[in-house]
């Protein structure tokens, strides 16, 4: 094929810009500033304040429009979050963006994927992702269309064949001319599935608290709508005070803030582990990580360092007294096969570096290493030569040298076998004989810090499971020094010949070895059916599919590109001892988020409650929506934002809604039965509704308080701190802003009143509490 094979000029790559014909996003994995102050102000909730807003305005009650500036504040606080946390993942996506090899005027240079334009000249090999649709003009790769066609095949690719993006380059080497870039090419859609949350695929607790937003929005309608036609046919109110009687009781339901709270905590959670070099695509993943209780780990990159050398290599013929001749021979020979193949995996890399003899026979024939067949291929003069993993080259005559290797593998040592081969090297399976000539012992050495992260997921109770593509025999041994509990427990993935095997040994084994990419998929898919969360690591193309399948993906930088981009999580400086902040950061945000919800949803049950009975017997709703206000500050909405980023690491139990639930409903009923029962009595004695309403608000403080205090156990000196500074403040707009908060004062009668329901409130929560607690244990886990 004849190509112009020096690739495109400065002024060519101009001109294609300029046309549009530039690899460019079709969008971006973040949102842009203008998406994220949409998707802050153009919310269904802020049409209904802006309702209510106009309502109030109509009748004149100017007063009751304290709400706003708690909600331009929350918009605020959003946005400026969002904006922040934006910056911060841009900046670290730049930092890890893959850089391709493009030929332009001549000579070669590294760019950004989306700096490429239709007809560039690029160069291929294993481990990239190919950036966009092109054409191979000279050279021959493997790859992996998994992301695309969703099987697990290796393709080879030759001169001619096309290429699709979003593919990976498993082996061997090419150029490649780009036909297909941008909006045109499959990359845009395949970034965006790797690096955004799918729709559906949210989180338990996200999932948690849009079903609970959702519900309370389609309920207060009806129920606001019911209210105000009571007040003003039935009880006849006038108009301001149907609508103020509204608006405080929709007010009091709607859960302002609780949304906001879970996205600025997921966010800040992010800003955070972002300035550890711990790159987040998806934010689920930092709760999935919280809850995960199965880590599957690779060998190389996670419980060892990358990098790998050659320890020793020993004849097979004569492993004790060998002839310095005739092992320089041989390491001649390995020398010639190693530096004909391409340096494209951290085996071949320590194999090159350590035979180093200048090549005296050129290679006819190439096989590039395949992660199906376990083994790399050369001719040379006539005869073929093979360098991978003793079973799959050896076959059925391993048997004759097992226990050697064995000694090997016990000592915690990587063993390839070279052999000659005597068929025909067409780089599927081997068919045919394979005479051993030498044993290669490579390692790895223990990652610092390792030892330390396995007994912390240990202790938390996190199961630990390694997968790798090397001897289970080796890996075992090494997964024993890293401190993995019943690494002992150990098996040849080549011997599970049937997914049924694979799911059995999912149970029963720590570590597999000599396991395929579908096997690793499996394998997950195992452990998810047994109902487990399933985190999985891994830095190479063979890990593609097992990471697409997880409840959590994580990948190293320093691992290839196809790895990063599938994965949800990345680890920037290829520190896997970051997994342990990972976790805690994840703890944190699913139980302050869960304490500080239930604040609100008390304040949702109580209002939706008391909305019920105001309409059933015919009274006024007893609250204006300055009262509300002032309420929410002070006992909801300034604690939780406090409460929401500080530190929490006790380990998640149950679920999200359930927990909330139990938090908030001896809250929520206890304050509807003080404050329904103080309106009726007010009401029987014949209290002005000033009076009821002022008595009620401050009861419904002191409960709010009171709820407070609980949710904030155990009671440090920042909590006692935050609760005395919210009462104070409370006691502060209550004398000095009377009158913007419609506060008045109110009759002995009506102290009295108030200060018994005050002193009933503490033993109705306690008693509610543990009558909750009766019915949970009675009945098991509640299930919503």
């Amino acid at each position: 094929m004849c190509q112009n094979m020096s690739g495109l000029s400065t002024a060519e790559v101009e001109f294609r810009k300029k046309a549009g014909l530039s690899n460019e996003s079709v969008d971006s994995s973040t949102k842009t500033v203008a998406q994220i102050i949409r998707s802050n102000v153009v919310t269904y909730y802020n049409l209904i304040f802006l309702i209510i807003t106009i309502l109030l305005i109509v009748v004149g009650s100017f007063r009751d429009l304290t709400f706003l500036p708690i909600i331009i504040a929350n918009m605020l606080i959003g946005i400026i979050q969002e904006l922040r946390s934006k910056k911060i993942l841009d900046d670290l996506t730049i930092l890890n963006a893959p850089k391709i090899t493009v030929r332009r005027n001549g000579s070669d240079q590294e760019v950004l994927a989306d700096e490429l334009v239709q007809d560039d000249v690029i160069m291929l090999s294993a481990g990239g992702q190919i950036p966009a649709d092109a054409l191979v003009l000279s050279g021959n790769i493997t790859v992996n269309e998994a992301l695309i066609t969703g099987e697990a095949d290796e393709i080879v690719k030759k001169e001619g064949d096309s290429l699709f993006s979003g593919s990976f380059v498993i082996s061997g080497e090419c150029m490649a001319k780009l036909e297909k870039v941008g909006k045109d090419s499959y990359i845009s859609g395949l970034m965006l599935q790797a690096t955004q949350t799918k729709e559906g695929e949210q989180s338990e607790m996200i999932r948690a608290l849009n079903r609970l937003v959702q519900t309370v929005g389609v309920i207060i309608l009806p129920i606001g709508a019911i209210l105000f036609l009571q007040q003003y046919f039935f009880s006849g109110a006038t108009m301001k005070d149907s609508v103020t009687g509204m608006v405080a009781a929709i007010l009091g339901m709607i859960p302002e803030g609780l949304y906001l709270l879970a996205s600025v905590a997921m966010v800040v959670s992010v800003m955070r582990l972002g300035k550890q070099k711990v790159l987040i695509h998806d934010m689920k993943c930092i709760e999935t990580l919280a809850r995960v209780n199965v880590l599957c780990v690779d060998k190389t990159g996670t419980i060892t360092v990358p990098e790998m050398e050659v320890a020793q290599f020993i004849l097979a013929k004569d492993q004790n007294l060998a002839a310095e001749e005739e092992k320089n021979k041989v390491a001649k020979t390995i020398s010639d096969c190693v530096r004909a193949l391409p340096c494209d995996n951290a085996t071949m890399e320590a194999l090159q570096q350590y035979f180093t003899e200048p090549m005296e026979n050129s290679a006819e024939k190439i096989v590039p290493f395949s992660s199906a067949t376990k083994y790399s291929g050369v001719v040379l003069a006539g005869k073929a030569y093979v360098v991978g993993a003793p079973e799959f080259v050896l076959r059925q005559d391993y048997a004759a040298v097992q226990g050697t290797i064995e000694v090997f593998l016990e000592k915690g040592y990587r063993v390839l076998v070279f052999a000659e081969y005597e068929g025909n090297l067409d780089g599927k399976e081997l068919t045919e004989n394979a005479s051993p000539i030498a044993f290669i012992l490579l390692n790895n050495a223990i990652r610092e810090g390792a030892m330390d992260t396995f007994r912390y997921f240990s202790k938390r109770g996190v199961e630990v499971k390694v997968i790798s593509g090397d001897n289970p025999v080796t890996v075992s041994e090494i997964a024993k020094k890293a401190g993995i509990r019943h690494a002992e427990k150990q098996v040849d993935a080549a011997t599970l010949k049937t997914a049924d095997a694979v799911r059995k040994a999912a149970k029963k084994y720590t570590v597999f070895g000599r396991v395929t990419p579908e096997q690793k998929r499996l394998l997950v898919q195992a452990l998810k059916e047994q109902g487990k969360t399933v985190a999985m690591t891994g830095d190479g193309v063979n890990d593609i599919l097992a990471l697409k399948d997880a409840d959590c993906s994580i990948a190293m930088a320093s691992g290839s590109e196809a790895a990063s981009h599938v994965a949800q999580l990345v680890l920037l400086d290829n520190d896997f001892n970051k997994m342990p902040a990972v976790v805690m950061e994840g703890r944190r945000v699913v139980n302050n988020i869960g304490r500080t919800a239930s604040l609100y949803l008390v304040k949702n049950i109580f209002s939706m409650l008391l909305a019920v009975f105001s309409m059933l017997f015919l009274i006024d709703y007893p609250l204006e929506p300055s009262q509300v206000s002032l309420i929410s500050v002070f006992t909801i909405g300034i604690p939780s934002f406090f409460l929401a980023l500080e530190q929490n690491r006790n380990q998640i139990h149950g679920h999200f809604l359930t927990n909330v639930l139990i938090q908030a409903l001896p809250a929520g009923i206890t304050d509807f039965i003080v404050v329904s029962g103080l309106v009726i009595f007010c009401r029987e004695f014949g209290v002005e509704k000033e009076c009821v309403s002022t008595s009620c608000t401050i009861l419904i403080a002191v409960v709010g308080f009171m709820i407070l205090y609980h949710i904030a156990k155990p009671m440090t000196t920042p909590h006692a701190i935050l609760i005395a500074a919210m009462v104070i403040g409370w006691l502060f707009c209550m004398l000095f802003f009377s009158e913007l908060f419609a506060i008045t004062a109110v009759t002995g009668k009506c102290a009295m009143l108030m200060i018994v329901f005050a002193v009933i409130t503490e033993p109705v929560f306690r008693y509610l509490i543990q009558l909750v607690e009766a019915v949970q244990k009675w009945g098991g886990k509640l299930k919503f």
